[in-house]
């Protein structure tokens, strides 16, 4: 049939089945026999037939899309977050469109619009948050929204975090074990609740220690704001022996700055450490001390969440905070005579991970 507007009544004819067996084949999680699936398929492959799954969309009120909104892609961590949020939707039967909404900026509600213009099913927010009229403007639709690697105070949200709290004072114990008292930290977006709640917990370790922040700078979650950061810190006097740094992307621009411009030594000079273990942090290069997020479970959780509203019209937000991992790799060691003299020297050799 030389005629590209093939239908699925072709395929039923061609197939000698129902035009509705036919629709089951092509419907995700409906079934058939196999000898009808064996007709259905080779009928469809010698016509050259493709479902309509906007037509079916129209007739069915779900679009299998799940909007996916990412404040950056910089970052180690979002692009292997995209990467297993889609493969995990994509065996549900979903597929995802992913918008892009710059950290702090004030169009995450044209594109939360827009992703609504698409009758999605579902909206991920990874990195970002949406104020309350839009969180409003959601519910009202029946979309269901999961915030990932962030919470907001927002009775209709579900989110899903890593213990990010638990997660600095994890920091500032390594850091306190060692024998650091002079301790600086790098925070990442002020607005970020990531943000707010690893420093919070950072802070209270420190103080329980009897030990005051002596430094702190903010990177924004940005290298090249990082990199700054980091210059204004040790070029003082009184640079820290010790920084904690709120996420490993700022991390890395702080070691290349403490190591190839300012020639300080990592960890004889300063002890480093990040946050979320990305695949870099393992690289010899770096052999970061850091917090090891549980992306898999992180993601399951939000799969879990979203299809649990979308399947059940289940309106009950789900808070779900994941325990993570510390890991103790070579950007760190104790406090010696040279840390409190502020000596310099070439970059010793990584240690091997201790995790």
């Amino acid at each position: 049939m030389a005629n590209d507007r093939i239908t699925s009544v072709d395929v039923a004819r061609r197939a000698g089945v129902s035009q509705s067996a036919v629709s089951r084949f092509f419907t995700p999680g409906s079934s058939v026999s196999t000898k009808t699936a064996d007709k259905i398929r080779r009928a469809a492959e010698e016509l050259g037939y493709r479902p309509n799954v906007l037509a079916r969309s129209l007739i069915t009120g779900k679009s299998r899309i799940i909007g996916l909104v990412v404040g950056y892609l910089e970052n180690y961590f979002y692009p292997e977050v995209v990467e297993r949020l889609s493969k995990q939707l994509q065996t549900e039967g979903y597929h995802v469109l992913v918008f892009i909404s710059p950290l702090g900026g004030d169009n995450i509600e044209q594109t939360v619009q827009e992703i609504l213009d698409y009758q999605v099913d579902g909206i991920v927010l990874a990195s970002v948050t949406m104020s309350s009229g839009l969180a409003a403007r959601c519910h009202a639709a029946g979309v269901p929204v999961v915030l990932f690697n962030r919470k907001q105070d927002d009775d209709r949200l579900s989110a899903v975090t890593s213990n990010n709290y638990a997660g600095g004072r994890a920091v500032a114990d390594h850091l306190l074990a060692l024998g650091h008292r002079r301790i600086g930290y790098i925070a990442g977006y002020e607005g970020a609740s990531t943000q707010r709640d690893r420093e919070c917990g950072f802070r209270d370790a420190l103080a329980e220690a009897g030990c005051v922040l002596a430094s702190r700078e903010v990177g924004n979650f940005v290298f090249g704001e990082a990199q700054a950061a980091a210059r204004r810190m040790f070029s003082a006097v009184d640079r820290p022996e010790a920084v904690f740094v709120c996420n490993d992307h700022m991390a890395f621009a702080v070691m290349d700055v403490l190591r190839f411009e300012l020639g300080l030594r990592v960890p004889q000079d300063v002890s480093v450490v990040g946050f979320d273990d990305v695949p870099p942090a393992r690289w010899a290069a770096y052999n970061l001390t850091t917090y090891r997020q549980n992306v898999d479970d992180m993601v399951a959780e939000t799969v879990r969440t979203l299809l649990d509203n979308i399947n059940l019209k289940s309106e009950t937000p789900r808070q779900v905070m994941l325990d993570g991992e510390f890991v103790v790799r070579g950007s760190t060691g104790s406090a010696s005579p040279a840390n409190a003299t502020g000596e310099s020297g070439p970059s010793a050799a990584p240690r091997s991970e201790i995790a």
